[in-house]
């Protein structure tokens, strides 16, 4: 249609590794994806969007990027350190395209059972369902709603926003 008005930022991966032993390449590969993957299709989309006026970028980080986890739940320190870092572009993106009408936000999702979480939903189920007071894995419908919210002219005064979607698991 000529135009770009909602870019879903959603791609990551994880690698699971003690800190101590993670390679670089392991190290980058997961850091590539995460976050420097969310900047370019950012800055790809943002040029659109900048000369059409407006648009709604939402990133997909996670919960895991706003604290650390123990080392018996998960070991993927690059995965939180990824994330952490989508929330902060976030965060600064949205200070520099609000004067474009863009709204920056992004999603942060808990435990839901993906490819990427299922062994370690599958091994640690009932110890990480006791952080989380739902007592529940989100399911696919939990973060649709957010995400046409955040999608939506409901949230056009809204940017620079982290909506957390897990369950009360950070509250």
């Amino acid at each position: 249609f000529g135009r770009i008005d909602i870019l879903i930022n959603n791609a990551g991966i994880s690698w699971g590794a003690p800190a101590e032993q993670m390679t670089l390449a392991e190290w980058n590969k997961v850091i590539e994806t995460n976050l420097t993957g969310t900047f370019l299709c950012s800055q790809a989309a943002g040029k659109v969007m900048i000369k059409q006026g407006g648009g709604k970028i939402i990133n997909v980080a996670s919960v895991a990027g706003l604290r650390g986890a123990p080392p018996e739940h998960v070991q993927a320190i690059g995965y939180h350190a990824s994330k952490g870092g989508v929330i902060a572009f976030t965060k600064d993106l949205a200070w520099k395209w609000a004067q474009h009408n863009i709204q920056v936000n992004a999603l942060a999702p808990g435990w839901f059972p993906t490819h990427m979480s299922d062994w370690v939903i599958e091994h640690k189920k009932e110890d990480l369902l006791k952080h989380i007071p739902l007592r529940r894995f989100g399911s696919e419908h939990d973060l649709k709603g957010a995400a046409v919210f955040l999608a939506s002219a409901a949230s056009d005064y809204v940017t620079g926003h982290v909506l957390v979607v897990d369950g009360g698991q950070s509250a």
